[in-house]
């Protein structure tokens, strides 16, 4: 199955090419990235100052329909749900869509210092998360895999980078078996 990564509204062209290529050392798929023309600025909550993720993912639904594959939405603008302050990503569970902002990414969000390194290690475990959603996984106990749960910046880099033995079972086309 293909993996389509859609950037919108992202700017980060290097980290989307590590991205693409780190995705193709993992998945015996085709990873290839699509173009659509989705206006975030109709999600934008001014009460917020951030996006509705929710309602991205079902626009990008109706932009999709004839992509065979996961879908991977990948922005800069900062995300939410109702119930949280914020999110990583969002993703449908067994299904085809998923949302990850890299805003809160940014090791300059909390230290206001760059590091490119550990913004590509963030992005590529929220990547590898919410595709887990999307081939039926959930939250994983097992502090070493991707699947373990991320409300806050501190959780994903202690999680790992890779799927556990139980949870790379079910991740379709995943290089890496335990």
């Amino acid at each position: 199955m293909d993996i389509f990564i859609a950037p919108i509204r992202f700017s980060n062209t290097l980290l989307l090419k590590n991205i693409l290529d780190e995705l193709k050392n993992r998945f015996n798929s085709e990873i290839r990235e699509i173009n659509l023309q989705i206006n975030l600025d109709e999600f934008y909550s001014k009460e917020r100052g951030q996006y509705f993720s929710t309602q991205i993912i079902a626009e990008a639904i109706s932009h999709t329909k004839l992509y065979d594959g996961k879908i991977i939405l990948l922005t800069d603008v900062d995300i939410f749900v109702p119930v949280l302050t914020f999110v990583f990503g969002e993703a449908q569970l067994n299904g085809k869509h998923s949302l990850i902002s890299v805003c809160r990414l940014h090791e300059e969000f909390y230290s206001g210092e760059t590091n490119e390194k550990l913004l590509f290690e963030r992005t590529l475990k929220e990547i590898l998360h919410e595709l887990g959603h999307n081939y039926g996984l959930r939250h994983c106990m097992n502090w070493d895999c991707v699947m373990h749960s991320s409300p806050g910046i501190e959780e994903v880099d202690i999680k790992g980078n890779f799927y556990c033995g139980n949870c790379v079972k079910q991740v379709e086309g995943y290089k890496y078996n335990f």
